[in-house]
């Protein structure tokens, strides 16, 4: 025989008797919630957040047709991410993990909106930064643990590579407060810069994308560049070499002007002869060395922005409203389960 249980009803008056019951404790805990939640948020360090788009130029773009198209109805461009260079726009975010390019960050000039802090990005951290009060007891406290810093002492100047425990500190700031990203359809670049300065946030934003230009331009042109400074090399010395043998043609054919031997007349034509191929080896190399100045402006890429950084208004986070809210909603339903605990424990 089969035994048919009713299902067990809550009766939800039960539980708000339960719960009004307890309102003392509504009463003493909600406000001193509230109290301890103001006093948390306001010590933190309002942050302002800045964002530009930059539109670079890719080289080998052709990927057309069926193809293209079947591919972009999947929200991939196909044509952005075919390019002969070695590094793929879609690795560009990954240069905020090189301590080479966060490292050139220390250098930046910061000014904050007051006007009263005009410093490098380096000290500005150092310096200027603001911080929890409860994370001078935590710093103080590491620093009495014994570090490798003394061993190795970081020089920014000479290796980015080589750095103290306070200068890898300051990088992993930087690369919390900066990020680079890439959209795999458009390629479009946007760089994010937060700081505890309005104005700041802004020029870090534009800092980085000049620097995120100039490593782009340096790659996109290293191999141009070389070649124009190979064929520099080449045309200064066929230059010497003709102005030379054009010197010794000029003295020779200046002292043997009447002299009507064939013997001289053959020597200066073969130093008119080797001065001749001299230019033309000259001029030849002077043709190539333009063409690789042309090839540096050609393969030089051009940057269009799509969204400039502009100086936000209002701050980003905390959110301080938001997070009292929250404690109190999280206060609340704890104490609600605290006054129907005999309910949820009964079977």
């Amino acid at each position: 025989m089969e035994n048919n249980k009713t299902p067990e009803v809550i009766d939800l008056r039960v539980i708000f008797s339960k719960i009004w019951s307890e309102r003392k404790l509504f009463y003493k805990v909600l406000p001193i919630t509230f109290v301890l939640s103001c006093a948390y948020i306001l010590c933190i360090p309002r942050t302002y957040t800045s964002s530009l788009s930059l539109a670079p130029e890719i080289g080998g773009m052709g990927m057309e047709g069926t193809l293209g198209s079947l591919a972009s109805s999947f929200g991939i461009d196909l044509g952005s991410m075919e390019t002969t260079d070695a590094i793929n726009p879609m690795l560009y975010p990954d240069l905020m993990e090189d301590n080479g390019f966060v490292v050139g960050l220390f250098s930046v000039r910061i000014k904050t909106s007051d006007g009263e802090i005009e410093s490098s990005y380096y000290d500005y951290l150092t310096k200027y930064h603001q911080a929890p009060w409860w994370s001078k007891p935590i710093q103080w406290i590491n620093d009495l643990v014994p570090t490798k810093e003394e061993g190795i002492k970081g020089n920014t100047e000479n290796s980015p590579y080589v750095l103290s425990k306070r200068q890898d500190d300051i990088a992993n700031m930087i690369r919390d407060d900066i990020s680079i990203s890439v959209d795999k359809k458009t390629a479009v670049i946007t760089i994010t810069a937060q700081a505890q300065d309005a104005l700041a946030c802004k020029i870090l934003a534009d800092s980085v994308k000049e620097r995120l230009q100039d490593f782009i331009t340096d790659y996109r042109t290293n191999k141009s560049r070389v070649d124009e400074q190979y064929y520099k090399k080449l045309m200064d010395e066929a230059k010497q070499n003709y102005e030379s043998a054009r010197r010794i043609y000029g003295s020779y054919a200046d002292a043997n002007t009447d002299v009507t031997l064939e013997s001289f007349r053959a020597k200066q034509e073969d130093l008119e002869n080797d001065m001749q191929l001299k230019f033309n080896t000259y001029s030849t190399l002077m043709t190539q060395y333009q063409a690789a100045k042309a090839k540096v402006q050609e393969r030089t890429p051009a940057f269009t922005v799509v969204k400039g950084a502009a100086v936000p208004i209002k701050p980003t986070g905390p959110k301080r409203m938001l997070f009292v809210l929250g404690m109190c909603i999280l206060a609340t339903f704890i104490l609600s389960l605290y006054s129907i605990r005999d309910l949820l424990l009964k079977e």
